[in-house]
């Protein structure tokens, strides 16, 4: 250590040497001495083990996002409330951090992606997985039997994530839900309906949403031969089917989960079948799983399911697939996932392995795990995978380098001449307080042509020019930044003509 001291002080001085001849203007060959000097003293002194170089990064599975990705994103939330909303949904939010016990055994397998907190004050706490059992403990805490509600907030996932996929380790879930006693398969019909909507008002790409029910999966595991302690871990295997192979998946329930191999060649009989109402009836007939009460109700109840969605609009949009089997615990009956089929391809584009867009089901127990004396409330909803949307409405745009506006400005307050920052300022806030999104630029006297510039850039549509003619005639010189016109506009009437003009939604790409 104290050789590393002397060191380190003579590579201090030579250092101040070298700075000094600088300042000096020694010649260049002495300061080339010098340097080498100073060099041979630093490869003596090699690296220092305990100064790691700090690198500014974001954490693994997380990202931060500009202006621009903010506007593409802030559109897709503008499309997914608003169909929410049209739907007669309330909004509610809860902590992004629960007690740990509240999430402990909900989620299958996926319960070891929780991220746990460090004891704080005798809690034990972890970041939320989801949104559905931070909104199931609220309904049990409040003692609600009756909500239809949306929540759009940031869940935490200690998973390995391809970010190139849409997948992180914090991302935003769009939920929505229906908690309360009703007829069977109505509002699982809306659920359904609502995801349709919104994918479609999306322009994504064409997709498919698949519906299974549990009870179907557990009638088809129980006439199969799969033993009661294994349902939910051969479920999670099935579930695995949209991205690997039947053998794959066969391979892991006979070799990791002890499966026999015959109970798994009966599982892959059905699970390799879908289709539509049709696949039902078919189902219906069967000579096992008709025998099979469970798995009866949930077909009986799919058979319903398919009569509202046709009402709806929607059946073709609709296929009963027998592998969704959707990993985590807590679903009951009906559960559905949109896939895109195929992700739009334009010129430049590279075709993006996106999968799964929206999921949900019917939860009709969770609320009763947290009601002290265990009352249920029937629960069902979805969730739009919008960090996987955002992955796609991103490439296209930068493929067909489509400008979006990252500001809603409606006009820029310029001057035509020096000395009329007074006249700008004043007249800039009578926009502001008359609700006109208005800027300006923050020099004295700015060039007519940088504040013109400026609107190009921002995609400002409308400039308001100050000259002290205009000053003099009471009137404001009124720009068309697209098409070049210039109208002079009475001062009282500027308002009215910058919100006629602007009126048209803004285009954010």
């Amino acid at each position: 250590m104290a050789e590393r001291a002397a060191l380190e002080e003579l590579v201090r001085l030579q250092g101040e040497r070298v700075r000094a001849l600088k300042q000096q203007k020694a010649s260049a060959e002495q300061i080339e001495e010098e340097v080498a000097k100073l060099l041979k003293l630093k490869a003596q002194l090699g690296p220092d083990e305990g100064k790691q170089k700090f690198v500014l990064k974001t954490p693994k599975g997380t990202r931060d996002y500009s202006p621009r990705q903010m506007a593409v994103r802030e559109k897709v939330f503008d499309v997914i409330v608003s169909c929410f909303k049209r739907h007669g949904a309330e909004v509610i939010d809860t902590p992004v951090f629960e007690l740990k016990e509240t999430l402990t055994g909900k989620y299958g397998e996926d319960s070891k992606l929780i991220y746990d907190l460090k004891d704080q004050g005798g809690e034990l706490l972890s970041l939320r997985y989801d949104l559905t059992v931070p909104f199931a403990r609220y309904l049990a805490m409040n003692k609600l039997t009756n909500i239809k509600r949306y929540h759009i907030a940031k869940v935490y996932r200690r998973d390995n994530p391809a970010m190139t996929r849409g997948r992180y380790r914090e991302f935003y879930q769009c939920d929505f839900d229906i908690a309360g006693q009703f007829d069977p398969m109505i509002p699982d019909a809306e659920c359904l309906k609502i995801m349709c909507e919104i994918l479609s008002s999306l322009q994504i790409g064409d997709f498919l949403v698949k519906v299974n029910d549990r009870r179907i999966l557990d009638g088809m595991f129980a006439i199969c031969g799969v033993p009661d302690s294994k349902f939910r871990t051969i479920c999670s295997s099935v579930d695995k089917l949209d991205k690997v192979s039947w053998e794959e998946v066969k391979n892991e329930m006979v070799g990791e989960k002890g499966l026999a191999p015959e109970v798994a060649d009966r599982i892959g009989d059905y699970v390799q079948q879908h289709g539509g109402v049709s696949l039902v009836e078919q189902l219906l007939q069967d000579p096992e799983l008709s025998q099979n009460k469970q798995a009866l109700e949930g077909l009986g109840d799919l058979k319903l399911l398919f009569e509202y969605l046709t009402l709806f609009g929607i059946a073709d949009k609709i296929s009963f697939d027998l592998s969704l089997a959707r990993g985590l615990d807590y679903y009951t009956g009906v559960i559905y996932e949109a896939v895109l089929l195929q992700t739009p391809v334009r010129a430049g584009e590279e075709p993006l392995g996106v999968g799964s867009v929206a999921a949900g089901g019917r939860y009709d127990g969770l609320v009763g795990m947290f009601d002290p004396k265990g009352r249920k409330v029937p629960c069902v909803g979805l969730s739009i995978g919008v960090e996987r949307i955002f992955s796609i409405v991103e490439q296209r745009l930068e493929a067909l380098e489509e400008k979006v506006r990252t500001t809603e400005t409606q006009v820029l307050v310029a001057s035509a001449q020096k000395k009329l920052l007074e006249e700008r300022l004043k007249l800039v806030s009578e926009l502001w307080d008359a609700g006109i999104k208005a800027e300006l630029l923050y020099r004295k006297n700015p060039k007519l042509l940088n504040q013109l510039q400026y609107c190009e850039e921002a995609g400002i549509p409308l400039v308001a020019i100050i000259g002290e003619q205009e000053l003099k005639d009471g009137v404001i010189k009124l720009r068309s930044v697209a098409s070049r016109e210039e109208v002079d506009v009475r001062r009282e009437d500027l308002v009215e003509e910058i919100k006629r003009r602007t009126s048209q939604p803004l285009c954010m790409c």
